[in-house]
């Protein structure tokens, strides 16, 4: 019989052993296939059950080793708090999520920030106060060093703290420091109102493509701080108010493409900073309101082919600012209610015939007799 097209299943018709045995294995593959199925659940269960249970244990074995190391940073031993700091180093490299990594790195960074007192020198009469301040010199050197040579590791590699926050707020800086072909590309590091008094802190090489570098307030006074061959490509570093007053702070052959570099109101007041065959292709660079009065700043060979770089309301009131053999070819270059002499060679660099569009002069620099 037919209804609507469907014909009636015949109920008459007999199931041969055949098929009746087919439907047997079929139905034995279903009930096995379930049971395969609920056994990789409760497998997946439980693998996450003894995950969680291994993720619990670790936790509380590192909560155990970090007060045994902080216990040691504590003490009033540099020898026992030497060990602290390698402990900690350890415990960061070894610690079972990335919050705890930070934990670690934290605690590091809060002791390069405690007051330390000064070296009363080798007189005879200070011998013990002389000798404790070289311990603890060593103490501050390795946090230093640790932290340069973690940075130096790739992003996503054991023992890497490169995308971790790096507070190093009002530290004084007076021994090496090396985050040579680091990436700044993620995370925050700070070196806002440090004071960079001895040593060398390199970035040689270094690539910041984004995340935040600061070195606001920051005071320049005896390091030798090196930017060679560093690659700003992203991301914003800033020497906001900054103070250039000894030492060397070298952007030799650095490379701005893009993101934002600021030295607005920095002073250049001493020492030397070069950018000498610097290539601003992009990005923002800016000297806006910075005031230069004493010391070298260089800008030799630097090649000026995009992007903006801005000197707005700079003031050119002493020192030594030079931009011998410079190209300017592109980027747009900013002296805009500049005050003081011009700086040396810029004219010649510029040109007779100032670049529309590329380079901005104050009126008077551009007179017979400015």
């Amino acid at each position: 019989m037919y209804l609507l097209d469907f014909q009636e299943i015949d109920t008459t018709q007999k199931l041969d052993a055949k098929t009746l045995f087919d439907l047997v294995k079929l139905s034995f593959g279903v009930v096995a296939g379930a049971g395969a199925l609920v056994a990789l659940v409760v497998a997946y269960r439980r693998q996450r059950v003894d995950e969680a249970g291994a993720h619990r244990e670790a936790t509380r074995l590192h909560t155990e080793r970090f007060s045994q190391a902080v216990g040691q940073l504590g003490s009033d031993s540099p020898a026992v708090q030497l060990g602290g700091v390698h402990a900690l180093a350890g415990l960061a490299d070894d610690a079972p999520d990335y919050s705890l990594r930070q934990t670690c790195i934290d605690v590091l960074c809060a002791y390069l920030q405690l007051p330390f007192t000064p070296d009363p020198g080798d007189d005879p009469a200070h011998q013990e106060g002389h000798r404790r301040y070289l311990a603890l010199r060593k103490v501050r050197h390795t946090i230093l060093r640790l932290i340069g040579d973690h940075y130096r590791r790739p992003q996503g590699t054991r023992r890497s703290w490169q995308g971790c926050d790096l507070d190093l707020t009002g530290v004084t800086i007076d021994g090496p420091i090396d985050f040579s072909g680091a990436t700044f590309s993620s995370g925050t590091v700070t070196f806002k109102g440090a004071v960079f008094s001895d040593g060398s802190v390199a970035f040689r090489g270094a690539t910041f493509s984004s995340g935040t570098v600061n070195f606001s307030d920051a005071w320049f006074s005896g390091s030798t701080v090196s930017f060679l061959n560093a690659r700003f490509s992203g991301g914003g570093v800033s020497f906001y108010s900054a103070t250039f007053s000894s030492g060397t702070v070298a952007f030799r052959g650095a490379t701005f493409s893009s993101g934002t570099v600021n030295f607005g109101d920095a002073t250049f007041a001493g020492g030397t900073v070069t950018f000498y065959s610097a290539t601003f292709a992009g990005g923002t660079v800016t000297f806006g309101d910075a005031t230069f009065s004493r010391g070298t700043v260089h800008f030799g060979d630097a090649t000026f082919s995009s992007g903006t770089v801005n000197f707005y309301r700079a003031t050119f009131a002493g020192g030594t600012v030079t931009f011998s053999d410079a190209t300017f070819s592109g980027s747009s270059v900013s002296f805009s209610n500049a005050t003081g002499a011009p700086p040396d060679d810029l004219l010649a660099a510029v040109g007779t015939s100032v670049p529309a569009g590329i380079v901005d002069l104050p009126g008077i620099w551009l007179s017979p007799n400015p």
